[in-house]
């Protein structure tokens, strides 16, 4: 860029390049020409003919320089108002772009808040999801603080006997921490009638050794694991057939609740040889959901026996009612008896009143000054009908 008084000329324009280029291959011809006029005067200085030749020569290059100089000086302006006129269209579209981007700007502005509000919404759930989480996790350490401890393990698992014992079965069929002729404690004994007589139900359940099995990393780490799984649970077998299966007492059979569906899967599905076992004992293995369905059954057979227990009441009160019915049939004859009396007094009442009508009528319509003025010794009497 070159700077002309007020005016900035563009050596890239090609119409610039151009003119310069004319202005260049003129001063090029002028310089050869007086290069040739040097030599012309040189050679031929005794020729002063010429010279006046010559002079019009260089009079008519300065004519020519002098046209080329206001050639480039209306270039000059022109290349001006080229330069105003784009300047102009610069400044409009540098206006445009300003408008566009400001609008695009508040756009964008606008998004970026409503996404940061959304954003903010999105937060606050997440760390009401977080709150909940921690809370649960709390729970999830609290219960497993509570199974980890032998103690309340057994309290947590009789809690859950108790509610399960309590919707299935009425509040009299069953005693919580009942105590046997030999000492022990159940957990929960039922109150089934003869045969097959009370049963037990126990609710503690070993689970170091299923916390083990879940825990093992490797082949060796399973086996000991499902070794000492074998182990607790036949000794635990063992221990409830021993201690609460009692000749002329309970049931020949009894119930090993364990509190969790897992761990009742996992013996059926890994350890089915422990529930052959168990049967063998006459333990039976149940979980809360086979426990329900059990006690379900249990009602039912306690509700048929309170119904052949209450079958002598049943037919007493069958012939008490019987009584009651043959008395009802002799009071409703009486009863007819006295209706049909009372409707045959009611018929003899109403001729008796028709009959009273009629000689009403009689007397009504009777001319006593006739009677009065015929002679006679005596009058006569009118029979009163009956």
């Amino acid at each position: 860029m070159i700077e002309l008084g007020t005016h900035l000329i563009d050596l890239h324009d090609p119409l610039v390049q151009g003119t310069l280029g004319a202005a260049a291959l003129v001063f090029l011809l002028l310089l050869l020409v007086l290069r040739a006029v040097a030599r012309a005067s040189r050679a031929v200085e005794p020729l002063t003919g010429n010279l006046m030749q010559l002079a019009q020569r260089v009079q008519t290059l300065s004519d020519g320089q002098q046209q080329l100089a206001g050639g480039l000086h209306h270039v000059s302006e022109a290349q001006a108002a080229s330069q105003a006129k784009m300047l102009s269209l610069m400044e409009s579209r540098l206006a445009e772009v300003n408008r566009a981007m400001s609008e695009s700007l508040h756009g964008s502005a606008t998004r970026t808040a409503r996404s940061l509000g959304d954003l903010q919404q999105r937060l606050n759930a997440i760390d009401k999801a977080q709150a909940n989480i921690e809370k649960l996790s709390g729970n999830v350490l609290g219960l497993q603080d509570i199974l980890s401890n032998k103690q309340t393990r057994g309290a947590f698992g009789e809690i859950q006997l108790h509610d399960i014992v309590k919707k299935a079965l009425p509040s009299d069929a069953f005693t919580m921490q009942a105590t046997l002729s030999n000492g022990r404690r159940a957990d929960c004994l039922i109150h089934l009638p003869n045969p097959p007589g009370p049963i037990v139900v126990d609710s503690k359940f070993p689970l170091e050794a299923y916390e083990a099995l879940r825990r093992a990393e490797n082949q060796s780490q399973i086996i000991e694991a499902q070794r000492m799984m074998r182990i607790s649970v036949r000794s635990h077998i063992r221990a409830i057939s021993d201690r609460y299966i009692i000749e002329g007492e309970t049931a020949d059979g009894a119930l090993m609740f364990l509190p969790s569906e897992a761990v009742y899967a996992e013996l059926h599905g890994n350890f089915p040889e422990l529930v052959r076992e168990g049967f063998a004992a006459k333990v039976w293995i149940v979980s809360p959901t086979t426990c329900m369905a059990t006690l379900h059954t249990m009602r039912a057979v306690l509700k048929d026996a309170r119904m052949r227990e209450q079958a002598g009441a049943i037919r007493r009160e069958l012939a008490a009612l019987y009584g009651d019915v043959e008395r009802l049939g002799g009071r409703v004859s009486n009863l007819d008896r006295h209706f049909a009396m009372a409707a045959k007094d009611i018929e003899e009442i109403r001729i008796s009143a028709e009959k009273a009508g009629k000689r009403a009528h009689r007397l009504d319509n009777f001319d006593f000054e006739d009677l009065a003025k015929e002679p006679g010794p005596t009058s006569k009497v009118i029979p009163i009908e009956r």
